[in-house]
């Protein structure tokens, strides 16, 4: 084999280490939970019904694809993403799956059928209402999430203590919900709920990497 093949074959063949990493539907979501905030092998084994040796194992094929760091914190590992650029990439390959099979939009549409929280509104709607006092931002995401990185200006209450501080939701507001994205269930729980309570809610169907990315301003923690 000639010099220029074999490097070009190396060189490829790094490439397919980042593509073998995320060829599993569980390590993409647990990337994505991690694109939130740090989580240990435990948390991340519960939010995305793993058994926490399965969580490690999938831990482990990430962190040797150079997507994941983990470290210790007394009894517990502690992971996050090693680069902001990973959750680009996430944002990317779902826009790009989004584009390119239909089967994305049927699977949503018939999820959300019927479901009071089907319908998000968009960044210019919420911009709108948030100026003129006229919408609330809550982030129903897990507290520890909300304290890596939120939208600035949102409140924290998570969907697990939505009911036992319904106090602080305004009536004549319009209450504005978010969480990880638009494939994540908590915002549409959260929604469906406080609509059947009489209030007036919606949905935003980004979350705060998506609100990042296209400008707009978000609070996040200090590295550490």
């Amino acid at each position: 084999m000639d010099a220029d093949r074999q490097f070009k074959d190396r060189i490829y063949e790094q490439f397919a280490r980042i593509g073998k990493a995320l060829c599993s539907p569980k390590r993409l979501e647990v990337l994505e939970l991690l694109s939130q905030a740090p989580k240990s092998v435990e948390v991340l084994a519960r939010q995305a019904n793993l058994t926490a040796a399965n969580a490690s194992r999938h831990l482990q094929v990430l962190r040797g694809a150079g997507l994941v760091e983990g470290r210790k914190d007394g009894l517990h590992v502690i992971y996050r993403i090693t680069d902001w650029a990973v959750c680009t990439f996430l944002m990317e390959l779902r826009g790009l799956a989004e584009r390119q099979l239909a089967e994305i939009d049927r699977i949503k549409k018939v999820f959300l059928a019927g479901r009071a929280g089907r319908e998000p509104v968009n960044r210019t709607q919420l911009l709108q209402r948030v100026r003129n006092g006229k919408a609330m931002v809550i982030d129903v995401r897990p507290s520890d999430e909300f304290q890596a990185g939120h939208i600035a200006g949102a409140v924290s209450i998570p969907l697990k203590e939505l009911e036992s501080r319904l106090s602080e939701l305004p009536r004549g507001k319009h209450i504005v919900a978010y969480c990880r994205g638009p494939y994540c269930v908590l915002s549409i729980k959260a929604v469906e709920w406080l609509n059947a309570k009489g209030y007036r809610a919606f949905r935003l169907e980004e979350g705060v990497n998506d609100w990042q990315a296209h400008g707009f301003s978000v609070k996040r923690a200090a590295a550490g």
